[in-house]
């Protein structure tokens, strides 16, 4: 059974506040501060996330990476406790093998955070495990996306299939938490993955200039990504 269909956010990872106001402008639901070039997640410096979150204003809600950390429970939760103090909406913790994942969760669910929320990040082309979504819920993540590790060796669904996706977004929304979908997405994988009900889909490379994701933005592929995607509001221009 496909669960229900509900508006799907657009979700565009960025580097700086140029290229925030300029998804903004474009139409994205979702802010993302992540630097390509220090990882799958890589972290932003946190004075710049700040920067970008002062931009974006009350546009649209803004996350960020907290990087390519082991699962390393105090390790996790002081970079999560520093990122929160940037004034994002979501801090988005990728669990990679190795460490001591559930005890990580466990550990972010101990955080006192205000107003900002959790969201895991689970990879498709690593030790896929399913079964830690229960234990982000239990932590009170606010959702769980399905990203991939290495860009380079292909898309998300290159790595799981249609069948696998759809059980990750049913388990996901099943626990009452948002479900996102990423991982070098291209236009074409759009109509697809919609079809599997996701909250979120995010995108870095197909927004930039030649499909790079360490190129800089490029309005007229994050406009045809938007076109893709039915728009949940009218794009909003960042005031100069």
């Amino acid at each position: 059974m496909k669960p229900d269909r509900r508006p799907v956010r657009l979700l565009a990872s960025v580097t700086n506040e140029g290229e925030a106001s300029l998804a903004v402008a474009c139409g994205a639901d979702i802010i993302d501060c992540k630097d390509p070039a220090a990882g799958a997640l890589g972290a932003l410096p946190l004075a710049t996330v700040a920067r970008i979150v002062g931009v974006v204003g009350a546009h649209c809600p803004v996350s960020a990476t907290i990087g390519d950390l082991a699962a390393e429970p105090d390790l996790v939760a002081e970079a999560a406790g520093q990122m929160a103090e940037t004034g994002v909406d979501f801090i988005k913790i990728g669990f990679f093998p190795g460490g001591d994942t559930p005890a990580t969760i466990a550990r972010l669910g101990l955080l006192r955070l205000g107003s900002r929320r959790l969201v895991g990040v689970l990879l498709a082309d690593r030790e896929l495990e399913l079964k830690l979504i229960e234990g982000m819920a239990r932590a009170g993540f606010a959702g769980v996306m399905l990203d991939t590790a290495d860009k380079a060796s292909g898309a998300l669904p290159d790595f799981v299939s249609d069948e696998v996706l759809g059980e990750f977004v049913a388990s996901v929304r099943r626990y009452g938490m948002l479900a996102g979908l990423a991982g070098s997405l291209r236009l074409g994988h759009i109509p697809a993955l919609l079809e599997l009900g996701p909250d979120i889909l995010g995108f870095r490379g197909a927004l930039c200039a030649g499909n790079r994701r360490m190129a800089g933005l490029d309005p007229d592929a994050i406009r045809a990504i938007r076109a893709a995607i039915p728009a949940i509001h009218a794009p909003e221009a960042l005031a100069s």
